[in-house]
């Protein structure tokens, strides 16, 4: 009996010893290295007025254009994903200014005016503003603009806006929230002429069979993306991108994607 106490004894024994060796293995962790958390997206708030070709427009509902390649490859070199937002034009700069998007562009001269209220980066093309007219129209040259009667299409806010209004009293403007909204009235005898952005102004002489574009040129002016004065960290990186960007030949790249060099 003795022997078979002990043997039993023995038993019990073992058995306590492997449920508190499993219970002890049982309360580490599998691991003792916290399990790392997902890298935070850097988003990019951006705004302009898609409506603006080649600089920004449609193809197939999505964006795209100069300025949209340009912002795009700004974005893939910073690490951040574009969040783009399409507004009238005149409410861009006070978007910016007010911090509710980080970039705004759309083909926008730098002024002195303007730069009261956002901060520009680097000029990254320059354009000419150029006077459309119909084919059978009398006006010549922007002397002619002064005439009577002669009514002016803009696209409102716009240099083609300001400086016209500037030039030529504001009884002889028309204003749209578009530039094709003017180039339709200039089609259906609401106004005499529009001024606007050359590259603009080829796209819709192409696309609209009776007009043409004088050989003057009206002023000439330099674009760049506009950055709030509150966030001077992002201002330096993306102007530093864009600068790279410009002086390895990706911009120039894309312009001429965009426009002919002939």
């Amino acid at each position: 009996m003795k022997k078979y106490a002990k043997l039993t004894a023995l038993i019990l024994c073992a058995v306590l010893c492997v449920a508190c060796l499993s219970a002890c293995g049982g309360s580490q962790p599998a691991s003792s290295a916290p399990a790392a958390a997902p890298a935070e997206a850097k988003v990019l708030k951006v705004a302009t007025n898609v409506a603006f070709p080649p600089y920004e427009f449609y193809d197939n509902e999505q964006a795209v254009g100069i300025d949209v390649e340009i912002i795009q490859a700004i974005c893939d070199k910073l690490g951040y994903t574009m969040d783009l937002s399409d507004m009238e034009f005149g409410s861009i700069i006070t978007a910016v200014a007010a911090g509710k998007v980080d970039v705004g562009f759309g083909a926008i001269t730098i002024t002195e005016e303007r730069a009261k209220s956002v901060h520009f980066t680097t000029s990254y093309a320059t354009g000419i503003q150029s006077i459309i007219v119909t084919e059978d129209s009398p006006i010549t040259g922007a002397d002619d603009l002064y005439a009577d009667g002669i009514k002016i299409g803009v696209q409102q806010d716009t240099t083609g806006d300001i400086y016209a209004t500037g030039d030529f009293g504001e009884d002889h403007i028309a204003r749209f929230n578009k530039g094709a909204d003017a180039v339709q009235a200039l089609l259906t005898g609401k106004c005499n002429a529009v001024i606007i952005d050359n590259s603009p102004a080829e796209t819709f002489v192409a696309q609209n069979a009776g007009l043409k574009i004088l050989p003057t040129v009206y002023a000439e002016e330099a674009y760049g993306f506009e950055l709030s004065y509150d966030n001077e960290a992002l201002y330096n990186e993306v102007n530093g991108a864009l600068e790279a960007l410009i002086a390895d030949g990706t911009v120039q790249a894309i312009i001429d994607k965009y426009i002919s060099a002939d």
